[in-house]
């Protein structure tokens, strides 16, 4: 479990493929405090650290994962959002997240707002999830309020902080992001549907 509260970015140092699995390589700041079998989010997407060097680590992602996220679309030197699953007792800064991407989007809009940024994004509508105004979302690992919420398609307003501390700086127009929508509207969908 995390919390959507991005702890430091990691960089790509190389990308090795092995049948249809990637071992991916990141120099990070809190490599030195990882462990072997730790998960760590990645853009938002939990992958177990397979292997420690002095600056990086390394982790396998299976075909399920790059056929549901972004990470597929990683090259050397891409910068990702880094956050290692959350303590029992420490405060929840930013909403449940489970590190299960369900599914990407597109950056379909960036405007700067007098000091904040607002991104819209644009998602395949044919796998039904939803978001809503003042829900939570989670994009790229970072937890986030919905701020308009349309059939397929969202916006959330970002404040310096977030656009200096993630990969949200890194975002043009068609930029493709991970999503994970707030686990307790996707349990409620599931509940109506099985009563409708």
């Amino acid at each position: 479990m995390f919390t959507g509260i991005i702890e430091v970015m990691g960089e790509i140092c190389s990308l090795t493929k092995e049948g249809s699995n990637i071992h991916i390589e990141i120099k990070s700041a809190i490599t030195s405090e990882l462990k072997i079998d730790q998960s760590v989010a990645h853009n938002g997407v939990c992958l177990t650290v397979v292997k420690i060097n002095e600056e990086s680590y390394v982790v396998t992602a299976i075909k399920e994962t790059l056929d549901k996220s972004n990470i597929g679309e990683l090259k050397v030197g891409s910068i990702v959002n880094l956050e290692r699953s959350m303590k029992l007792g420490e405060r929840l800064d930013g909403h449940i997240v489970q590190g299960h991407v369900d599914q990407t989007a597109i950056c379909t809009s960036i405007k700067e707002a007098d000091g904040s940024w607002r991104f819209t994004f644009k998602y395949d509508k044919k796998q039904e999830n939803i978001t809503i105004e003042k829900g939570s979302i989670t994009i790229n690992g970072v937890s986030l309020t919905v701020v308009d919420s349309k059939e397929n398609e969202f916006s959330v307003a970002i404040i310096p902080y977030t656009i200096e501390h993630t990969n949200f700086k890194t975002f043009e127009i068609g930029t493709k992001v991970n999503l994970e929508f707030d686990v307790v509207g996707k349990y409620l969908k599931r509940l109506m549907q099985q009563y409708s």
